[in-house]
């Protein structure tokens, strides 16, 4: 369909920054995926995927599958980077950044519902329909492919202004838009990344295999036991891993704390005890993380990360 009077692609970006948005940036869906199809299927060919089921939804390889009538994907960035830094000792339990705050999804649902409303307000022939990490689509790709940042080896989509800490979002919609151009990889010769990580989980640039990925067995896992090879190198780890972003340069030179009150830390995110974690009872846990990412990390998988550390500093001691 043309495009509609108001919704053009700079009134749609200026929008989107009014609503709080950071980034946002617009892709076609027309000769996008091919390569980076041939990308996930190769992946899931290796079995990287780990547990992760829903990777292989075919869905995840077809947009139009998603929505037909999809013509353009709004895609945009939310920075959720503070300031605060973990303690040192062993005796902390490590949680990733992302979960220091308030869920990510609600925060970024309400702005996407904000942004589709808006796109849809006075028109019944515009159709839109919005993600957060909540659907079968490839928001990295489309990240890059919208000029939000470039896929980084570890995974993670980089952006100059906010390095990786930013949440991703997008809106597919019947709208033509005018698009803006894929962004360039910016990585050069680096990889702290691949080099920091204690499991050797990044196998070679830009894959990563979830079967060794600290952050996948903390959050994911739902097993009693999890692999040896993993858990002697937990190092702290309780809900997911920030390693590989840690060292990242454009991390470590460019991140800017967010304006977003949500994201701050909620009391004892930043540094709990791992013996606390250890021991935490199911209503201590329901009541200690309210609206919050953590929630997807049950009690019982909790105790379990916490033990595991706690195992491996014992067994660090009498070794």
């Amino acid at each position: 369909m043309n495009r509609s009077p108001g919704t053009s692609s700079s009134s749609i970006k200026e929008k989107a920054l009014s609503l709080g948005f950071h980034k946002v940036g617009i892709a076609a869906v027309t000769g996008v995926e091919s390569t980076e199809i041939q990308r996930l299927r190769a992946w899931l060919a290796l079995g990287y995927h780990a547990d992760m089921e829903w990777m292989t939804n075919p869905k995840r390889q077809d947009i139009f599958s998603v929505m037909p009538e999809v013509r353009s994907v709004i895609c945009v960035a939310l920075n959720y980077y503070t300031p605060y830094q973990r303690p040192e000792g062993q005796e902390y339990a490590k949680i990733s950044r992302y979960a220091w705050g308030r869920d990510y999804h609600k925060v970024m649902h309400k702005k996407l519902k904000a942004l589709t409303m808006w796109l849809q307000e006075g028109s019944e022939t515009v159709q839109a329909r919005y993600y957060a990490d909540t659907g079968p689509i490839q928001d990295k790709v489309w990240a890059q492919q919208a000029g939000i940042g470039w896929i980084a080896k570890n995974g993670n989509v980089i952006t100059r202004e906010y390095g990786s800490w930013v949440f991703l979002g997008e809106v597919l919609t019947n709208l033509e838009l005018e698009c803006d151009r894929p962004h360039t990889q910016h990585c050069g010769n680096c990889t702290r990344c691949i080099d920091a990580c204690p499991t050797s989980a990044i196998t070679k640039p830009f894959v990563l295999d979830a079967n060794l990925c600290i952050a996948y067995h903390t959050i994911e896992n739902r097993n009693e036991e999890l692999p040896e090879e993993v858990k002697s190198n937990f190092h702290g780890w309780v809900a997911g891993c920030d390693i590989c972003q840690d060292v990242c340069p454009w991390n470590q030179r460019f991140a800017k704390e967010t304006d977003v009150s949500e994201f701050q830390p909620y009391p004892g995110n930043v540094a709990p005890k791992l013996v606390e974690l250890a021991e935490i009872s199911d209503r201590d846990w329901d009541q200690r993380f309210p609206a919050s990412a953590l929630r997807r990390i049950k009690p019982e998988m909790l105790r379990r990360n916490s033990r595991v550390n706690l195992d491996a500093l014992k067994n660090k001691d009498e070794g």
